[in-house]
């Protein structure tokens, strides 16, 4: 189910004020504080800069230690408002499909020695040669995603990725995860069509396919151009003696033509935003796997042959008549027709819309303003700031233009996230409010002037803290040493 834009205002209204209950009844501790600092980070004007000042806005009506404190001792339930985030209407593909994009997004701390559980996160420079490793908190998003041209997705959830974790098996969990809590919340019925799952290159897409084959989900994930397939084997091994069957056929290399078959599907479609997009699909595809990182469990069996659908993309150019290297995907699926190839590398191209939410979050809602030392903290913060996002959305069909005089005229449903967050102080005064009314108070001591801190903050090292065995011989060592 999905609200439309033009549905009726007591509608769209009565959805957010019980996502606003809802929110406020996940929060265990220090709720009125947390409910007040998140509508001030959708009333304040312009971006937020600094946490001291959402204290000033007339949405907060606490002091700004009364807001510190929150941030420092409140506790929210992440199992229920992940529960509330999956209720609420979904966004879906035209066809009313359902598509998630999973990406990760830095929170970068490179000068916070006191901050625990940060890893080297990859940054992205503006030069050639420019991008560098930066010390910080990867968070790991799953979004819901709309058809067309846009700057909306749905936010239906967020981990931190530690030290110890393996991104891949985190990711498979966190999937599976929300594609439960979506079928639960009555998203998916058995004979609806699969779940769409897009992700980028820096996935194991091949990997994640298999963990979740009992998934009604349909995975596709960007390859590198510089990577090999390989095809079915075809007819058996022929002559006398005869042999074992073939496992793999010829190699598919990407960056080698000559290598290439005929494509099983070819179209062509015309853009208005790249040109002429034309797409060959190879079908029953699969990597060459080996015993080594997430399949040395596959000690004694053999290892699976993961078929799908690989996929070329080529358009004729990028915004601003720049070239376009071809893109290579991976999907899941096998035996598509030219409808279901379309729909595939289209999905894929909807990816880019949770970018636009990553900016928005943190150049307008200030995700990454804040300076914390905790990593608990910013974890508190970051679902604040997806709640904030939630309500955006649902607010959409209540918002009204209130551009700047340089602007053009947007019709209602157009407005990006950061023009509904312009009138969101009108649509909260309609909205429910059930944070109570703050009473009186006095400042604590402090520290007495002069005083010395007596009690530094430890400092932490950046980096993994788990390595994985790379031959199976240290695997089974391994395994036998903790037996």
């Amino acid at each position: 189910m999905s609200l439309p834009l033009d549905a009726p205002v007591s509608d769209a209204l009565g959805i957010l004020s019980r996502f606003r209950v809802e929110f406020y009844e996940s929060l265990y501790t220090r709720a009125d504080a947390l409910f007040e600092l998140t509508d001030a980070i959708l009333c304040t004007d312009g971006p937020v800069k600094t946490l001291v000042e959402l204290s000033l806005a007339l949405e907060h009506r606490r002091g700004h230690g009364a807001m510190y404190q929150a941030l420092d001792r409140g506790w929210l339930e992440p199992t229920r408002l992940r529960r509330t985030l999956a209720n609420l209407p979904l966004p879906r593909l035209s066809d009313g499909r359902i598509a998630l994009a999973v990406d990760v997004s830095n929170w970068l701390r490179p000068d916070a020695p006191t901050s625990d559980e940060r890893l080297f996160c990859h940054a992205y420079g503006r030069g050639r040669n420019a991008d560098q490793l930066v010390p910080g908190w990867p968070y790991s998003f799953v979004a819901a995603l709309e058809s067309g041209r846009t700057s909306w997705v749905g936010l239906l959830d967020a981990v931190r990725l530690g030290p110890a974790d393996d991104a891949t098996a985190v990711t498979a969990t966190q999937l599976r995860e929300v594609v439960e809590r979506l079928i639960a919340a009555g998203h998916w019925y058995p004979g609806d069509p699969d779940i769409l799952i897009v992700m980028d290159a820096g996935y194991d897409v091949t990997r994640l396919a298999h963990v979740l084959a009992d998934l009604p989900v349909e995975l596709t994930g960007r390859l590198r151009s510089d990577r090999i397939m390989l095809r079915d084997p075809g007819e058996p091994r022929s002559g006398p003696r005869g042999g074992r069957p073939r496992r793999h056929g010829g190699v598919f290399t990407f960056a080698q033509p000559d290598s290439w078959h005929t494509p099983d599907v070819t179209t062509a479609t015309e853009t208005t935003r790249y040109g002429n997009a034309k797409a060959l699909a190879w079908d029953r595809m699969h990597p060459r796997l080996q015993r080594r990182g997430p399949w040395l469990e596959y000690t004694d069996a053999e290892l699976p042959a993961l078929h799908g659908t690989l996929i070329r993309l080529k358009v004729e150019h990028l915004p601003g008549d720049r070239d376009a290297p071809p893109l290579w995907l991976w999907s899941s699926a096998t035996g598509i027709d030219t409808a279901h190839l379309n729909r595939i590398w289209q999905a894929f191209l909807r990816r880019f819309d949770l970018e636009h939410s990553f900016r928005l979050i943190k150049q307008t809602l200030g995700w990454t303003a804040p300076q914390f030392r905790s990593p608990d903290t910013a974890d508190l913060w970051t679902w604040l700031i997806i709640v904030a996002h939630t309500q955006l959305r649902l607010a959409r069909p209540l918002a009204e233009d209130l551009r700047r005089p340089w602007e053009k005229p947007a019709p209602p449903n157009k407005l990006t996230p950061a023009r509904v967050r312009r009138g969101f102080r009108h649509i909260r005064a309609k909205a429910a409010c059930p944070a109570a009314v703050p009473q009186p108070a006095h400042a604590g001591p402090g520290r007495p002037p002069g005083a010395k801190n007596r009690m530094p903050a430890p400092r932490y090292d950046v980096g993994k803290t788990v390595k994985r065995e790379l031959t199976l011989e240290a695997h089974k060592a391994k395994a036998t040493t903790t037996a």
